[in-house]
């Protein structure tokens, strides 16, 4: 989640949301994300709303955070329940941050079970917690287990040492499969998230960090291409000439490595980023927001979806709780994005699933388009001929001039 929250309207402070949010809800499914805001160490590369203990400040404290984001749960009940939203049991929970394992499971326990309270899970719900290797024991996995998670996704990045400094990760590579045979012992599905592209890190390394993630076994894999966004450490690492600038060029040869060892090891990409060993290990919580679901954020700068309305909570921890304490919302700002918004955002996310996107939905310009895309295999033609867009490999690298061409612009 970005730092950086967007411009829009200022959200209201009963939270009420306008009457067009009702409609159509009780055919669209409902998630909840927790946003937790804590890391021990800033990574470099990291531009998420996240603080560490010297940069929290005062006026909010890791201790008493499960309680405050319990209160902005409860809240949410009494807003959409005002608003005439029909209630619906929650489908995917997902904890981000940050790092969530940063907080006692039994912080993280109390947090869904204010959920459960409110709400109440959805028969076969999945409940996803983001975790850093060195955050977890076997003894916290096994209560967030015994707590309602079903998932823990771990922040891998690399295998490989130098790759890891340079991102500024603390954890010991060793520490992965120990973590991962952990949450299997515990009966959580796992995912491990790579990233690609590090400054440095040669195509070996990287052959070298798939083969590890690879060796464990996990049931998802997320591989990431190293983004260097404005304001972090490693922007400016780079911009004084301490590391090398990334490269587009490395970045298409490390995903098409990866995407070939992930598909001879048996796992089938469903997003452009991201495989599963079989679509039951699809993570349905990232699948509702590329889908169009609902899904209510808690949390400082967390975003919000209901009904095409989009809000973002106050951005520092400080001013989120006293927000909560005053008993009004902690909403900065919210937009209901026009139709162009809606149609670009909708082919963008779309696309790059592997279900596509039916051609009809575009209009006759974006039509003519798809002979073009398919020349230049961007387009899968059996696909195409079925009447969906279905990016080849080579159209995932390319998945924004994709859509570019369809939406002519």
């Amino acid at each position: 989640m970005p730092a950086v929250l967007p411009d829009g309207d200022p959200a209201p402070a009963d939270g009420l949301l306008p009457a067009a949010c009702a409609h159509g809800a009780a055919g669209r499914t409902m998630s909840f994300y927790v946003h937790i805001p804590f890391c021990t160490v800033r990574c470099g590369y990291c531009d998420f709303n996240t603080y560490t203990a010297k940069e929290l400040g005062s006026g909010a404290t890791q201790e008493s955070y499960a309680a405050t984001v319990g209160r902005e749960i409860d809240f949410s009940r009494q807003v959409l329940e005002a608003s005439s939203v029909p209630a619906r049991p929650i489908d995917t929970v997902f904890f981000g941050g940050g790092t969530p394992t940063l907080l006692p499971a039994s912080d993280l326990a109390s947090v869904l079970g204010r959920i459960k309270e409110n709400f109440s899970l959805a028969q076969g719900a999945e409940v996803t917690t983001e975790a850093n290797p060195d955050s977890v024991s076997p003894e916290s996995l096994e209560e967030l287990a015994a707590a309602g998670f079903t998932r823990v996704s771990f922040g891998m990045q690399s295998a490989v040492p130098h790759v890891l400094k340079v991102l500024d990760r603390t954890h010991n590579p060793e520490r992965v499969p120990e973590a991962v045979s952990w949450a299997r012992a515990a009966g959580l599905d796992v995912s491990v998230d790579l990233i690609y592209g590090t400054p440095g890190e040669s195509v070996a390394d990287w052959r070298t960090s798939v083969e590890a993630a690879l060796s464990y076994e996990p049931d998802h894999i997320s591989a990431y291409a190293l983004i260097i966004e404005q304001g972090t450490k490693l922007a400016a690492q780079i911009r004084r000439g301490v590391v090398p600038d990334i490269d587009d060029d490395d970045h298409a040869e490390k995903y098409q490595l990866a995407d070939e060892m992930f598909a001879a090891a048996g796992y089938n990409w469903y997003e452009v980023s991201n495989w599963a060993r079989g679509r039951e290990h699809a993570c349905r919580h990232n699948l509702a927001y590329w889908q169009g679901g609902d899904w209510w954020g808690a949390g400082p700068g967390a975003h919000s979806h209901i009904g095409g309305l989009r809000w973002w909570n106050v951005k520092h921890p400080a001013a989120y709780q006293q927000r909560i304490d005053a008993g009004i919302s902690p909403g900065a700002g919210r937009e209901f994005p026009d139709a162009e918004a809606v149609q670009l955002e909708r082919t963008m996310l779309l696309t790059r699933l592997d279900t596509g996107m039916p051609i009809s939905e575009l209009d006759e310009t974006g039509r003519r388009a798809v002979a073009g895309l398919i020349a230049d295999e961007l387009i899968d033609p059996r696909q195409a001929f079925a009447g969906r867009i279905v990016l080849t490999q080579r159209g995932r690298l390319l998945a924004d001039l994709v859509v570019r061409e369809l939406l002519n612009f």
